[in-house]
């Protein structure tokens, strides 16, 4: 009977596990849906910073980075390769949209070289050639100084301070265009929730204490 019952006990505790593993690997897009389908909806990208997905971007590829050079959980490396891919759907959706709304027929692609029009090019896979490129130098310089413990751990750091300033592209764009129009509650709510989940338990940093 005892043994019975500690069974059914580990079989609970590994459901709890898989279901907070899940809740790990998804919980950060999930505030990302409703955006998105409010994009879609409405047809209009103007409440929607797309800085907020350079930014968790850069992060997520750095804590990759950062998982080689020193192996954190694996449910936290999955989170960044899920949010990688919300991110690259949320700017293909914004292109999309954006290109359809074009009045002007000048474009902008990262191959100009124009800073004025950085993260503001017209097609998606201008975003595409910046991710690929960043991720070639990250690897790179990874591979260079991959045994000096401090450049490892600057990895970490980066990759948090970045997560930090999620907020200031989106504050930008409703100062600049003076409206919170198309940004959801919900979205806000749920990543100012995510975000002190994130720090407060299962901050990639945890491996450096």
């Amino acid at each position: 009977m005892e043994q019975g019952s500690e069974e059914n006990m580990e079989s609970s505790w590994t459901l709890l596990s898989w279901l907070a593993s899940g809740v790990m690997v998804f919980g950060g897009a999930v505030p990302y849906v409703p955006q998105y389908q409010e994009i879609q909806r409405t047809n209009n990208t103007e409440g929607f910073s797309t800085r907020v997905c350079l930014v968790l971007l850069v992060a997520n590829i750095l804590r990759i980075f950062f998982w080689i050079g020193k192996q954190f959980e694996l449910p936290l490396l999955l989170q960044s390769v899920v949010m990688i891919l919300t991110m690259l759907a949320m700017l293909h959706l914004c292109c999309s949209i954006q290109s359809s709304n074009r009045v002007s027929t000048k474009q902008h692609h990262i191959t100009d070289l124009d800073l004025r029009y950085f993260w503001s090019w017209s097609s998606f896979e201008d975003y595409l050639m910046f991710c690929f490129a960043f991720t070639l130098l990250c690897a790179f310089i990874t591979f260079l100084f991959l045994d000096w413990v401090l450049f490892v751990e600057a990895l970490g750091s980066l990759a948090v301070m970045f997560e930090a300033m999620l907020g200031l592209p989106q504050l930008l764009q409703n100062y600049n265009n003076r409206s919170t129009r198309g940004m959801r509650s919900l979205f806000l709510h749920q990543n100012i929730f995510g975000e002190m989940y994130h720090y407060i338990t299962i901050s990639p940093m945890d491996p450096l204490q």
